[in-house]
């Protein structure tokens, strides 16, 4: 055995974790943005944890003429400048050992039959299979082309039956509407068994969002108050300060709905409203998911009573700095009429929160950066505190921060000290940084890791994203054939101010998002 380690050219000395098998990588886009900020970085720091298996390697897949020696060296500065960790020079030298480029279209049979030819040099070196994890971090319009080939390659096929079966992971967006994410989801399946398949999210990786099911299930204070008879309403909220920026291409053909509700806020309101499952394993969690995804009741998108508000920022100030408005943005047409900013009201038709509002929000140029999920619950009968001028009491809230504090706050009622029983609400708050460090996993090293071992409870399954579809597609069709343009907020705000007043119907109002 040590002399077939001292024979190929893996990582030395690293070990497998949770029955990792041997196992290539293979980035498609390994050139792009995306592998260099986070896959790069993550798969690197998963090498300091000593969480990669000993018989490792990454190949990067692209369209750019590039040498191994200069995607090695480009792949050594992505880590120096972006991992959380610094860069280990011998843990480097282990790694960068398995790193190789390889040249080829997407839609080019021979670059696959060459990627299959690579992988079955890297198994001689090894002295067996290894597992082949497929990495798709392409433009979706690529996405198709990738994944037949794939298939028509055998490379989806590779070890089937086995632990070390191929594996395929997909990066979002799934589809545009609910067509194309069923045309997907057909091509994915003519080549791949769901079991193969790993749709991410990185949004699920983060660590408040995993500790979520911990919170509701872990703790007996917490479930048996989480519905209808207790709970007033639910916000989430993931907002941005920055602008479009650079993705303005990309941006002005999604728009908020696309770009962050029908996935990352989706998937924050599954894991929030979701009947316990009958157990921890992937499928368990999945299927309660689907559940109540296909209970949310379709959107009134127009008139009075619609439960939609879109918005557009326009100039403003954003942490005291001028920004322009959406229309003034680099590559934005002049005449688009896409959104920054959506606002929802939803509502679930289960036996659990029938009735109960869940407000949805996202933007971009917004007041601060902040994800949270706030459970607001049902204010006590007003008998023994009712004077206003007297007792300030305000409604228990659960707050799950999961961006850039990670946290939890719970705000109570307390006695202000004194000679005469006055009322103020006060936060009890917990914060992951001070509770456990600072330094913790990012979430494309848990969804790796994950993908490595075959664990699917972190990814999306296709019934998920075709659900979430399917309660969205009528809205851009009603957009799409819309004359009027999105609500305009100023940059450096929370939105337009009809997004208030979606609340202001019920009594509600938006929390402070990103306030504790």
């Amino acid at each position: 055995m040590n002399e077939t380690k001292e024979s190929h050219p893996f990582l030395e000395g690293l070990s497998s974790h949770r029955g990792a098998p041997p196992t290539a990588i293979v980035i498609f886009g390994a050139s792009g943005d995306l592998t260099a900020r986070k896959l790069m970085p993550a798969l690197y720091n998963l090498g300091v944890d000593n969480l990669l298996p000993a018989d490792f390697s990454f190949i990067g897949y692209g369209r750019r003429e590039m040498t191994n020696d200069e995607f090695r060296h480009s792949m050594k500065e992505a880590v120096e400048k972006f991992s959380r960790r610094p860069l280990d020079e011998k843990l480097w030298e282990n790694l960068s050992k398995g790193i190789r480029f390889q040249v080829g279209g997407y839609d080019d049979a021979e670059s696959f039959a060459r990627l299959g030819e690579t992988i079955e040099s890297l198994e001689e070196q090894v002295g067996g299979e290894i597992q082949t994890l497929f990495y798709i971090s392409t433009p979706p319009s690529a996405f198709a082309s990738i994944l037949n080939n794939l298939g028509m390659s055998g490379l989806a096929k590779r070890n089937i039956g086995s632990r070390r079966s191929s594996k395929v992971v997909i990066e979002k967006p799934f589809g545009r509407n609910l067509e194309s994410a069923r045309k997907l989801n057909k091509v994915i399946a003519s080549h791949f068994d769901e079991s193969q398949v790993f749709r991410i999210d990185h949004y699920l990786g983060k660590e408040t969002v995993q500790s979520l099911l911990v919170q509701r299930f872990a703790n007996s204070i917490f479930e048996p108050i989480w519905n209808r008879r207790y709970v007033e309403c639910i916000q989430i909220t993931v907002s941005e300060s920055i602008g479009v920026g650079s993705r303005a291409g990309y941006y002005d053909q999604s728009g908020a709905l696309r770009d962050m509700i029908q996935n990352h806020v989706m998937q924050l309101l599954a894991l929030t409203a979701m009947e316990p499952p009958v157990s921890l394993d992937p499928e368990s969690i999945r299927d309660e998911k689907v559940k109540v995804l296909k209970a949310i009741q379709p959107l009134r998108v127009d008139g009075e009573e619609s439960e939609v508000v879109r918005g557009r920022y326009v100039e403003g100030l954003v942490e005291g700095e001028k920004a322009v408005g959406y229309l003034e943005e680099e590559s934005v047409p002049p005449a688009s009429t896409t959104e920054t900013f959506v606002a929802l009201r939803l509502s679930i038709n289960n036996w659990r929160w029938k009735g109960v509002p869940f407000y949805l929000r996202s933007g971009k140029r917004m007041a601060r950066r902040a994800s949270e999920i706030a459970i607001q619950f049902k204010l006590p009968p007003g008998i023994l505190f009712s004077e206003k001028e007297k007792f300030d009491v305000g409604p228990n809230v659960m707050v799950l921060r999961i961006q850039p504090d990670e946290g939890l706050t719970l705000t109570l009622n307390s006695k202000v000290p004194g000679l005469e029983t006055r009322t103020q609400p006060v936060k009890m708050n917990f914060g992951y940084a001070t509770t456990f460090g600072s330094n913790t996993p990012e979430a494309y090293e848990r969804l790796i890791l994950d993908a490595m071992v075959g664990d699917g409870t972190l990814f999306i399954r296709g019934d998920e994203t075709e659900a979430s579809w399917k309660l969205f597609t009528p809205l851009l069709d009603y957009w799409a054939e819309d004359s009027n343009h999105p609500k305009s907020y100023l940059a450096g705000s929370w939105g337009p101010v009809e997004a208030d007043a979606l609340l202001h119907r019920e009594n509600h109002e938006w929390r402070v998002a990103g306030s504790g």
